[in-house]
């Protein structure tokens, strides 16, 4: 399990991308960190662009290289094209599907809520976060009272948020079903995947 915990606006500026959820501060420094970030105007090579695109990706969805590496491999066994198939496994995890859900306000928490035990996948406790789900698959929250106090709190704050057409959810049961495995158009990538699956291919 990925759990990034340094400076998370150092590198949200670096990127020059929201990487892990909204920041006030972001806002006033959109430029990169260190002194010279203001008047920086350096030129990044193709290597540094799609070692860019990579680490966002990799930061986003909270893990380590050799997580991410592995998800590769597995995109790069399945039929069709690599750059989406990363993605939809990436999108298809239990600690993002329910952060999509609204059960959780950012994917770090999603995680923890998914270690600590709290949802149930088909009836089923799940504590990996790495967790595929299918279509068909039902998400539900367990049975400990804290646990669904914890979600109707999350899913009032996120009440704004729309839920992904390729997931449905029931606030009043604090239950989400996975209709079908999303689009690339349906995840809205922050990153050129093809430069992810390039830089790989050196």
């Amino acid at each position: 399990m990925g759990r990034y915990t340094g400076p998370r606006l150092k590198v949200s500026r670096r990127h020059n991308a929201l990487l892990f959820g909204p920041s006030k501060y972001f806002e006033r420094k959109n430029y990169p960190p260190g002194m010279h970030g203001p008047k920086s105007r350096r030129k990044m090579s193709d290597y540094g662009l799609a070692l860019s695109e990579k680490q966002k990706l990799r930061y986003m969805y909270g893990l380590f290289e050799k997580q991410f590496r592995h998800i590769f491999s597995k995109a790069l066994r399945h039929r069709g094209v690599t750059g989406e198939t990363l993605l939809q496994l990436l999108e298809t995890r239990l600690d993002n599907v329910a952060f999509r859900l609204g059960f959780a306000t950012t994917r770090a928490f999603a995680r923890q809520m998914v270690v600590h035990g709290h949802l149930r996948v088909n009836g089923a406790r799940v504590s990996s976060p790495s967790f595929n789900v299918k279509p068909g698959d039902v998400i539900e929250v367990g049975n400990s009272v804290k646990a669904k106090s914890i979600v109707q709190k999350n899913l009032d704050v996120t009440q704004g948020n729309s839920t992904p057409e390729w997931l449905t959810l029931d606030r009043q049961t604090l239950r989400g079903e996975v209709k079908r495995i999303p689009s690339r158009e349906e995840i809205a990538p922050i990153v050129n995947e093809r430069m992810v699956v390039e830089f790989y291919s050196r």
